[in-house]
């Protein structure tokens, strides 16, 4: 819908050198069919940052809507992205941004999409904390797999505060990785929720240690996710020698 703004600010290592280009694909992991241009973060949130300011921003977040209804694929990834961070600079009423977030997260279908919107959620931090919860209860209920890791990417960001750890580890206890589908065919299924799970607790370990080895080690959460999150802490600097368990 805007490739032709972004392709001028396409990296220049991504058109000339096969090894970086794929390298870039591969880190991204985006699914197949949806195309990727080849743009880095700081270019994506200036032309984002260009769109919130246009008179006619709202318009734009519409027909980035009407494009994705249109054709799922019919968006690249840097353009699902832009979509994102575009809600995320408009200036709006929390109660706007809320409604037009509800139309943009069942689109999530990539980590790097879902994981470059919530950490450049900003705004979320003047948000009182109980309505940004109540706005993410439901995604934790989801089935589908990058609207419950919007819910955990989203909490360990801006919900990591004392008061709200045992609500956080309580909705993480409840998720039902059987119950999530995935896309992700090739990897074990919902590896992207897994994995969030994981950050979020290596994070947490990293500033309440206490609390989060004594939620773990009473928990009935996966094996799996338990070893995830013990490599997060070990791959972490802030973690690397504080014990998970």
């Amino acid at each position: 819908m805007i490739e032709e703004r972004l392709t001028p600010l396409v990296c220049e290592r991504f058109l000339r050198e096969e090894k970086y280009r794929q390298g870039h694909i591969r880190i991204i992991n985006a699914l197949p069919g949806r195309r990727i241009l080849g743009l880095h973060l700081p270019e994506m949130k200036q032309v984002a940052k260009e769109l919130a300011r246009q008179a006619d921003a709202r318009e734009v977040l519409h027909a980035f809507g009407q494009e994705h209804q249109a054709n799922r694929f019919g968006l690249a990834y840097e353009e699902t992205l832009v979509w994102g961070l575009t809600i995320n600079a408009l200036k709006c009423t929390p109660d706007e941004r809320l409604d037009l977030l509800r139309r943009y997260v069942p689109v999530l279908d990539n980590w790097a999409v879902c994981d470059s919107f919530c950490c450049n959620a900003k705004w979320a931090l003047k948000l009182p904390p109980q309505d940004l919860w109540a706005f993410l209860i439901p995604y934790y209920h989801s089935h589908r797999e990058f609207e419950v890791r919007f819910a955990i990417v989203m909490s360990m960001c801006y919900l990591l505060k004392e008061e709200w750890l045992s609500p956080v580890f309580e909705e993480l206890q409840r998720i039902d990785l059987s119950a999530i589908r995935s896309e992700y065919t090739q990897l074990p299924s919902p590896y992207y929720v897994r994995m969030g799970m994981a950050w979020l607790l290596a994070t947490a370990l990293a500033k309440y240690p206490d609390e989060t080895r004594s939620f773990v080690n009473a928990s009935s959460l996966t094996e799996d996710v338990k070893r995830l999150y013990a490599r997060k802490a070990r791959e972490s600097f802030r973690t690397r020698d504080v014990p998970a368990f």
